[in-house]
């Protein structure tokens, strides 16, 4: 809950920063200072204006006869680009899915490799049409053909050559502040498996999200491709291929570059917030654990994935109409025992042990997992540590066996919630939805997490075509409502972790805490879980709609830092102090939050030798 007992002077103090950041960020810009001139102020992304610089600007910077005399406004060079782009739609019609994405996706990165400020009002501005070209689905293909697509360095690259250098390597990235870095290592993009050095795309497109959704400012951000081999033998033969030509380090070995890498990012950086992104299972559970306690950093796979799963799964509990506490008797069956599978699981878990009144009793015992081998049971040879506290028992399995297949698990236990986190499209077939008629649930849910698109373990014309019409559903990557007839409309959500992890992000940042705790992720799950009202969950609405991602990110920021204070981890950042954050109400926290969004306008250039 909200603390709402606010001392006045703290909150006065608190109000009067807010009124001036206020008034500096809504008035005419202030004035930003270059190094350089001329050209060098074209090649720029991050200054250039194109044809937008005024003549005195022009002057000011040596811009006078290497650009057109006519001066477009910022208004103007908008609606030409968004004409380019829906020409690039019409002239597109009936072309491959993937051609259409991939020339999109070009489209969009040629004007992002120019000018930066007018690439992200047109993403913030369309991020409902833009989000599935720079994110997911489309991500995944321009990771599997990153290579070819090359044109320009974007992010920093350290490879296992590297190791001994990454001190002094970090600080040739030109940026004197850093908030906001997305590392990945290529060996689990998506469900994609081992892209190798072309996982960077993934760390891209989730830092574009960070900005659109969250405002980080796009001159402190910094996405990080740790290239440490492949075990993809297609790549290692591909003379296009850009990565290290050599089997993953593993072990020990492996360990010892990642381990360089954090020292160097926080030796330079101390506030910046790490995103890992996309671990093959293993190392994602090993990282996570060796360093949420010394840095501030998370998981996306598997603490992210969890909380966005977990907001659906309580509101598919109010969908039923029934109280959250009845979470505790949601039977849940998850197909997919990676990273993300077993964060659910475990996110899950802590949920129904805090509504239990955390008795310190085993709260798996409604849990179902299964991986490619079927029903996970403690009778499991070299089970996984991770999927063990998940394992069935003997007498909680009466009529399945170990290795049972899915259709046998939803036909015996008739679950309330059906999960997919498997990155096998098609899993969830027709015996398996039409078993899900018989759900002990009046609402039965179907989740189809797996991205991209061609992973969902079913399609929702699938689901609500043998499941039934009452059914609740959601799926990793974005599809249309389903038209069942008789103008009813089988409502897709996109359960989506863009929903969470720029809010998380944000919200760290803003706290100033030194490690995101399980109580701060919590809180950004359950922000989401009641973001909807109670007419929308029962219509099978859980999701809000993409076009409030920023409002939406706002609110779950909030949350996270009014957790971060409630544990006494927030330390405050810039001119605001713990004191300031302490005495705060929600409304005073959400204007914080949004307050410290950036906006992309055009800022008056003033060069400084």
């Amino acid at each position: 809950m909200w603390r709402r007992n606010v001392a006045r002077s703290a909150a006065s103090a608190a109000a009067s920063t807010l009124q001036r950041s206020r008034w500096f960020s809504t008035a005419i810009p202030g004035p930003c200072i270059v190094h350089k001139r001329g050209a060098d102020i074209l090649h720029d992304p991050w200054f250039n204006k194109d044809t937008g610089f005024p003549l005195t600007e022009r002057d000011r910077l040596g811009l006078r006869g290497l650009l057109p005399p006519r001066v477009i406004s910022f208004e103007h060079q908008y609606a030409r680009f968004m004409e380019s782009y829906r020409s690039l739609e019409k002239n597109t019609l009936g072309q491959p899915d993937s051609r259409v994405s991939l020339s999109k996706w070009r489209i969009l990165n040629r004007l992002h490799d120019r000018n930066e400020t007018l690439y992200y009002r047109v993403l913030i501005d369309n991020i409902k049409d833009f989000a599935p070209i720079i994110y997911t689905p489309t991500v995944g293909l321009v990771c599997q053909n990153y290579s070819g697509l090359f044109r320009r360095p974007r992010g920093m690259y350290f490879s296992a050559k590297d190791k001994g250098e990454m001190m002094s390597m970090i600080y040739n990235w030109p940026a004197q502040q850093v908030d906001m870095i997305v590392i990945t290592d290529g060996s689990r993009i998506l469900g994609l498996g081992d892209l190798g050095v072309q996982g960077i795309g993934i760390a891209i497109g989730k830092l574009d999200m960070y900005v659109a959704a969250a405002g980080i400012n796009p001159q402190r951000i910094l996405p990080i491709m740790l290239d440490v081999g492949t075990n993809n033998q297609r790549l290692l033969e591909d003379r296009l291929y850009l990565g290290l030509r050599q089997p993953r380090l593993e072990g020990e070995e492996y360990l010892s570059v990642v381990d360089e890498l954090m020292e160097a990012i926080f030796t330079r950086w101390p506030k910046a917030v790490v995103q890992f992104e996309d671990f093959q299972m293993k190392w994602a559970f090993e990282t996570l654990q060796r360093y949420r306690k010394k840095f501030c950093m998370f998981n996306d796979d598997i603490q992210g994935t969890a909380g966005v799963a977990l907001a659906g799964l309580l509101g598919a509990v109010r969908a039923q109409g029934r109280p959250l506490t009845d979470f505790v008797n949601q039977k849940i069956v998850v197909v997919g025992a990676g990273s993300a599978g077993i964060g659910v699981l475990n996110m899950a878990a802590q949920a129904v042990s805090r509504m239990a009144g955390n008795t310190g009793a085993s709260t798996n015992h409604q849990f179902y997992l299964l991986d490619k081998d079927g029903l996970i049971t403690k009778e499991r040879k070299n089970i996984d540590p991770a999927a063990a506290p998940f394992a069935k028992g003997p007498g909680e399995i009466e009529g399945l066996r170990e290795g049972a297949s899915l259709l046998e698990v939803v036909k015996k236990v008739k679950p309330h919630v059906l999960l997919g986190l498997s990155g096998v499209g098609g899993v969830f077939n027709e015996e398996v939805l039409k078993a899900m008629r018989e759900s002990d649930s009046t609402k039965p849910a179907i989740f189809a997490m797996s991205n991209p698109t061609m992973n969902a373990e079913c399609t929702p014309a699938d689901a609500f075509k043998h499941a039934g019409e009452n059914i609740v559903f959601a799926s990793g990557s974005p599809f249309a409502n389903v038209d069942l007839g008789n103008g009813k409309v089988g409502h897709v959500n996109q359960a989506n972790n863009m929903y969470l992890f720029p809010g998380i992000g944000l919200g760290t940042l803003l706290s100033g805490a030194h490690f995101i705790s399980d109580g701060m992720l919590q809180a950004a799950s359950e922000c989401l879980a009641s973001y909807m009202s109670d007419e929308e969950t029962q219509n099978g609405i859980l999701y809000p709609s993409v076009n409030s991602i920023r409002h939406i990110t706002a609110e779950v920021g909030a949350a996270v830092l009014q957790a971060a204070v409630a544990e006494k981890l927030a330390e405050g950042h810039g001119e605001v102090g713990p004191k300031e954050l302490e005495h705060m109400s929600k409304e005073e926290m959400v204007e914080y939050i949004t307050r410290n969004m950036w906006f992309p306008v055009y800022s008056p250039l003033v060069h400084e030798k």
